[in-house]
């Protein structure tokens, strides 16, 4: 569905993205991840035709970025970080004009108008002036203006910047609906978003490609050793030395309630842990596969990966 390959864009002296390619699937959500000025705005806005790339090639639904820009923003939807809204007009009324400015048919608009308040969840504002709704609301009149003309594939950066923890959840919980028909990408700084919301990262810095693929993918190949979540009736720390002493485990540490035994890719400890706990009667209460969490994914490859 989205196809970036070999992308470049500089501005004057500074190279902001830098050969960067990466693919995302039909129906999928995709996170775009990197730090400050690692280029992520700047490749979205490449995407829907916002700015010309100095090299490569995108493709969008078969649609080449830039030699079919108009047919690239019939069938997509942008969300920029700081949503152009008219703050005089009704919420009703913005979607009206949104829709005439995208071209849709005069015989279609209210409809279209209609289903896009719908799948927004606005109905109880669309009546309301735009300066008058809360900040979470505004964010939902701007997917709904990304949604008005049935999109393909929606870009949406930052889509809860700014919003309180209520309103993240509401947002995080809209855009899950419209994954399936259609095909996401969102930007975001906020690491837990990834995990509730993605199926996949691009993980990018200075403008390259740091990593790509799915959340699953990408752990499974960096994650240097295999390992369990343990919680015993009684725990305590005595019981360190004792997993220590297992055949096979390199490491064993002490996290929340429970311990963490890890141990070389390849083998598998966890008959001889399970035994070891029933020998002595500790009472195992849950065993669990380890899995890196999506912080230290993103620090492994920040901090120390290698491009792609």
């Amino acid at each position: 569905m989205i196809e970036v390959q070999h992308l470049f864009k500089k501005y004057g002296d500074l190279m902001a993205v830098k050969d960067l390619s990466f693919s995302v699937e039909k129906g999928h959500i995709w996170g775009l991840l990197g730090p400050n000025a690692a280029g992520k705005t700047t490749t979205m806005r490449i995407l829907t035709g916002y700015l010309p790339a100095t090299d490569g090639k995108a493709n969008i639904a078969g649609y080449d970025v830039f030699e079919q820009p108009n047919e690239v923003k019939r069938i997509m939807g942008y969300l920029p970080e700081n949503v152009p809204l008219y703050p005089e007009m009704t919420v009703q009324s913005f979607l009206h004009f949104v829709a005439e400015i995208k071209q849709i048919p005069a015989a279609k608009r209210k409809e279209a108008v209609e289903k896009s308040i719908s799948l927004s969840a606005l109905e109880s504002v669309r009546g309301r002036l735009i300066k008058n709704i809360s900040r979470g609301f505004k964010q939902r009149v701007g997917i709904a203006q990304a949604l008005i003309h049935d999109p393909q594939v929606l870009i949406l950066d930052e889509p809860t910047i700014g919003l309180d923890p209520a309103q993240i959840i509401e947002i995080r919980q809209l855009i899950k609906t419209l994954k399936g028909d259609r095909t996401i990408i969102l930007s975001t700084h906020i690491l837990a978003e990834v995990t509730q919301t993605c199926d996949g990262v691009v993980i990018i810095n200075e403008g390259k490609l740091m990593a790509s693929g799915s959340l699953k993918e990408l752990t499974a190949s960096l994650q240097e050793k295999d390992g369990v979540f343990i919680r015993l009736r009684e725990g305590g720390k005595e019981k360190t030395e004792h997993f220590q002493n297992i055949p096979g485990v390199d490491k064993v540490t002490i996290r929340d309630d429970g311990y963490n035994i890890e141990w070389t890719r390849g083998k598998d400890s966890r008959d001889d842990i399970t035994r070891y706990i029933v020998e002595r009667n500790w009472g195992l209460v849950e065993m669990r596969p380890l899995a890196m969490d999506i912080e230290e994914l993103y620090l492994r490859v920040i901090t120390g990966g290698t491009e792609q």
